[in-house]
């Protein structure tokens, strides 16, 4: 393992030592060398002792922190990284659910891995990197993901032509590294979805906003909802769920419009599913 190094100015390292997981360009002394955008370079101190190492990115954040040790970045580390996030979605009860297959299994910073988001749908993993290294790595972090998730995960599919930073002259595509199946039906706390990882926003669904989509439910019996900008219609069908008499959908896109009234179908077929009064109207404004 030899890494080029990368050295702080004096007092540069205080935010290091509070394991801040960023090193600002401003804050460098100076390189040995001329590491790669996307390498992988060790920080030192200006009394050159080790603080951390990470991913080097021409830009003000000169560096995203992986480790605050010295360790070899290799296939291992990113399933041990891997693993630990995965274990914490099992241990608070979001993976591994009997009626949630949905979830974020990373993100970024907040699992040490900054640039780098994976959210689970069903079978699939969509991962979008947003930072060089990440981008560099991908094929790496894949195979340890197929390792980690076993037979749970049979595709990866890799979403970051828009996420990356285009200085770098990356020219990302988007593309499966695993397997390549059509089947894009994820469930949320038993609600079904057709989730577009292809077209769609983001990774293919808001996996952020399960929870207030949840919460919604819980105050939606009797009453009438509009939910405007409904992308893919998820806050809609936890309000029909819940009671509520009448829901309007609104988005100016028709192909969300469209994928809406797939998932309407999907979880109330004929506008039924044991509350008759529960009705969902999709339109386009005029």
């Amino acid at each position: 393992m030899s890494y080029k190094k990368v050295y702080l100015k004096a007092g540069k390292e205080e935010s290091l030592k509070r394991f801040h997981p960023w090193i600002f360009s401003g804050a460098i002394s100076h390189i040995d060398g001329e590491p790669d955008e996307g390498e992988v370079v060790e920080i030192y101190t200006s009394k050159k002792d080790f603080i951390a190492e990470g991913h080097f990115q021409i830009g003000s954040i000169a560096v995203r922190v992986l480790s605050f040790k010295q360790e070899e970045v290799n296939l291992d580390f990113w399933k041990q990284k891997l693993q630990i996030a995965y274990d914490m979605r099992k241990s608070i009860g979001v993976a591994a659910h009997p009626t949630n297959n949905t979830y974020r299994l990373v993100h970024g910073e907040g699992d040490n891995l900054p640039g780098l988001i994976i959210d689970v749908y069903a079978a699939t993993a969509v991962m979008q990197a947003h930072s060089a290294g990440m981008h560099m790595d991908r094929m790496e972090i894949a195979q340890a993901l197929s390792e980690v998730m076993g037979e749970s995960i049979k595709n990866i599919y890799y979403k970051s032509e828009t996420t990356l930073p285009f200085k770098a002259d990356l020219f990302p595509e988007n593309g499966f590294l695993k397997g390549g199946s059509s089947d894009n039906i994820a469930q949320e706390y038993g609600l079904k979805f057709h989730v577009d990882w292809l077209k769609g926003q983001k990774t293919g669904f808001f996996v952020d906003q399960r929870e207030n989509r949840s919460l919604l439910e819980r105050y939606a019996k009797d009453r009438s909802v509009l939910n405007m900008f409904c992308y893919t219609g998820g806050f809609s069908f936890y309000a029909m769920r819940g009671g509520a008499k009448l829901v309007h959908s609104v988005d100016s896109s028709a192909k969300a419009v469209d994928l809406t009234n797939k998932n309407v179908e999907l979880n109330f077929p004929n506008d039924k599913i044991g509350r008759a009064s529960c009705r969902e109207r999709v339109f386009l404004p005029v």
